[in-house]
């Protein structure tokens, strides 16, 4: 379970990389660079060994948080948007009325069957920031965007990815009286575990 303190301050100038909502300049997309080689992973990438089949969830994406989660992370009163036909792949949005724009964003990425090695080899080109993570349970884990919004915005957005082909990918954004305490990349993180166990839990 994720500490409401993570996420209750989290709100989101709705950073949605290609995904489901509002659009803002600054959200990575993951697109895939043209000229690569379509074997995965590539250098450097790190390999998915135990791949999880996201099927359900391209229809169902807001399964990936119980309700229960999604209270606890951001307070009661909270409905779940779900986008399945989103710029990025099925989405689904979390928005808590007591907090101003306040959201969590998980995507099922379909933009390309690439998964983490899109990402990683547009690091430091198309992605400035890009920051691996510790794994989870195996699963690796990278923050990654146009700009390190962590302090200015209080935004982070990362990707785990669930087989060589495919990442699913979550964006927090702090509320404004909350943008530079914790991290919003560990409270992304700490999301993470959460849909990654609710993934699992399917198979």
């Amino acid at each position: 379970m994720i500490s409401a303190s993570l996420l209750a301050l989290t709100a989101c100038t709705t950073e949605k990389p290609g995904t489901a909502s509002p659009s803002d300049s600054r959200v990575p997309s993951q697109t895939q660079p043209s000229g690569t080689a379509d074997a995965v992973p590539g250098a450097e990438v790190p390999k998915v060994n135990s791949p999880i089949d996201i099927t359900h969830f391209l229809q169902e994406p807001c399964d990936s948080l119980t309700a229960a989660q999604i209270e606890a992370l951001l307070g009661a009163g909270v409905t779940p948007k779900t986008d399945l036909a989103a710029p990025a792949g099925p989405s689904c949005s979390v928005h808590p009325p007591s907090v101003t724009d306040a959201s969590v964003v998980v995507i099922f990425s379909t933009v390309d069957k690439r998964g983490l090695t899109s990402i990683y080899q547009a690091q430091g080109t198309k992605y400035p920031f890009f920051m691996p993570m510790d794994a989870i349970d195996s699963y690796p884990v990278v923050a990654y965007g146009i700009a390190d919004d962590r302090k200015t915005h209080g935004s982070c957005q990362i990707a785990i990815g669930t087989s060589d082909q495919q990442t699913v990918d979550i964006a927090v954004t702090q509320s404004k009286q909350n943008v530079g305490k914790p991290d919003p990349c560990d409270a992304a993180h700490g999301v993470a575990i959460s849909v990654l166990g609710n993934l699992r839990g399917v198979n």
